[in-house]
This record gives C-alpha cells, sequence and structure tokens, in this order.
C-alpha cells in the first residue's frame, strides 16, 4: 500500500495513547493502523503475511510501531485489539488457539472486530470473551478503501456500554462516526441493512444509467441534474460518471460484496426477512464475477446491461 495514500487527519481526538494491537493490515486494516499511530497511540501489528507487516514497521518507525508474529505475540500488554480480516474463519484463526489473541489479551482488555461477519460468530466470540473476563465488540465499518485511507469511516457496534464508550475514542482515529447501536451482533446486522440498501441502489442507478445511454442522452449532465434532487445518493455522486466512463479498477470489489450478501441472506433465512432484490442483485454479481469481475468495483452491476 502506497503511504500517500494514507491522509493523515487535520485534528485527531484528543485521549491517552493506549497500547493496541492491530490484527490484519488488508486494503482496510492498514491504513486504519496507520490513523491510530498517527493518533498518538503505541501499536503493535500482526498480519498472516509477514512481509505486509514488516513494510508497515518500515513506513512507520518513526511512531514507534511494531510487529510480532502470532497475534497472541501482538495482544501482549495490549489495552485494546483491532481486527480487520476476510470472514468468520479468518476470525476465529486469529482468535483461537494458543498463538490466539485470546490466550494473551490481558483481563477487561476490549477486542474490537471490523471484519464484515456473520452476527453468530459475533455472538459466539463475545460470549467467549466474557467467560475469560474480556470484551468483545463487532464493529463492522462503511466508506470503503477511501474511507479508511482518509480516517472517516461510519462504524456500527454491538457492544456493552462501558467496553463501547472506552473503545469510541480510539476507534474515532479512523471514523467520523462511531455508533452502538445495540448489543452483541448489532453491528454485523447494521452492516446488513446497508449493503441491502447498496445494492439494491446499485442496481436502481445502473440500469438508469444504461437506459440514458440507450436513448442519447448526455448521462453525465444528467446525472449532474438528478443529483440535484431527489435521486441524490452517494453512490450517484461518485460513482455515476464513472459508470457512464465504464471504469471500475478501484473500491469495494464485487468478490466482497458477494461476500456480504451471502451473510445477508443466510441472515434472512434465519430470520424470516424477504428479499427478493437483494438475491436477485446478488445472482447478478455472480454473473460479473464470471465475466471476470471479481475485483471490480460494485458499480460495475451497469456492465451486464452494456455487453
Amino acid at each position: 500500500m502506497s503511504t500517500t495514500a494514507i491522509q493523515p487527519k487535520a485534528h485527531y481526538e484528543v485521549t491517552a495513547p493506549r497500547r493496541v494491537a492491530f490484527l490484519g493490515l488488508g486494503v482496510m486494516g492498514y491504513p486504519m493502523a496507520a490513523h491510530l499511530a498517527l493518533a498518538g497511540h503505541r501499536v503493535t501489528v500482526y498480519n498472516r503475511t509477514p512481509a505486509k507487516a514488516q513494510t508497515f514497521v518500515q513506513t512507520f518507525a518513526h511512531l514507534g510501531v511494531d510487529a510480532a508474529p502470532t497475534p497472541r505475540a501482538a495482544v501482549q500488554g495490549a489495552e485494546f485489539v483491532f481486527a480487520c480480516v476476510g470472514n468468520d474463519d479468518d476470525l476465529r484463526s486469529v482468535v483461537w488457539g494458543e498463538a490466539g489473541a485470546f490466550a494473551g489479551m490481558a483481563p477487561e482488555a476490549i477486542f474490537v472486530d471490523h471484519t464484515t461477519a456473520s452476527a453468530n460468530v459475533a455472538r459466539e466470540l463475545y460470549a467467549a470473551a466474557r467467560q475469560r473476563g474480556l470484551h468483545f465488540i463487532d464493529a463492522p465499518v462503511s466508506g470503503g478503501q477511501a474511507g479508511a485511507q482518509g480516517g472517516v469511516l461510519t462504524v456500527m457496534c454491538g457492544a456493552d456500554p462501558e467496553p463501547f464508550e472506552r473503545a469510541r475514542p480510539v476507534i474515532a482515529a479512523y471514523a467520523r462516526a462511531v455508533t452502538r447501536i445495540g448489543n452483541s451482533g448489532s453491528g454485523q446486522l447494521a452492516k446488513m441493512v446497508n449493503q441491502i440498501a447498496i445494492a439494491g441502489l446499485l442496481q436502481g442507478l445502473s440500469e438508469a444509467i444504461a437506459f440514458g445511454l440507450r436513448a442519447g442522452l448526455d448521462m453525465p449532465l444528467v446525472l449532474d441534474v438528478i443529483g440535484k434532487g431527489a435521486a441524490q445518493s452517494w453512490q450517484l455522486d461518485n460513482r455515476g460518471k464513472t459508470m457512464v466512463e465504464d471504469r471500475f479498477d478501484f473500491g469495494f470489489a464485487v468478490d466482497w460484496m458477494r461476500k456480504d450478501l451471502g451473510l445477508v441472506l443466510e441472515e434472512a433465512r434465519r430470520n424470516g426477512s424477504t428479499l427478493p432484490v437483494t438475491a436477485l442483485v446478488d445472482q447478478f454479481y455472480a454473473d460479473v464475477q464470471a465475466m471476470g469481475g471479481g475485483r471490480w468495483d460494485t458499480s460495475s452491476l451497469i456492465r451486464r446491461l452494456r455487453r
């Protein structure tokens, strides 16, 4: 990751420097960990691929960061442990076992999980943490890679009130909004609501743009106009013109969205929700994957309509 892509914030929330660990230095985790260090916290990182952790240490050596070979080693002495990995199984792999985080965390330490995972795994790890005298917060994020780089993510938390209040000012290093939604699992459920809304919105925007192009309209102009009315949205403002230009080599990948929608549809089967549009858009994303677009931005739904 280019360090120039990380945009230091003009002001970080004033809080006492904390000893923290960050597990997982992917597209999101790397800049989030960087903002913690820039905010003055003492950061130790762990990554499954050690070379990425070493790159992080070399880049931010002036901020006193360190790397560890296992999650357990990384969390030694940490008041807060943050994780941002791929899925439920990846999360369990950094938590459980002799080399896992729970084996090394001190009593009353707080584990904050930013993985977009299932509500079930959040509740499972919350219960296990409490049995060990630890705290667990499920805290998925919205805002994508750009939000992580700029330190302006939206964080939705499922947590007990007291550990949430302790963690909130630390999380604020890479967020513009940190909200407790409710008890354990609530953060993950809120993220599912977010993904349902985005999936339907992007399909509607794809159809609108494809229709306008076939009608021969000047679509950048049309988007400017309708963006000043009731059709305005973040997706229209930030993805509309790149969709017209057929550019998708950035942003939140289709593969990731399909993983998220799989969690949504599994939870819907459990709680009895009917999500016909979401299920359909999930299959449209499968079509995009079959076109070789697994790493394209989620706005690439329009590619199905322009073939």
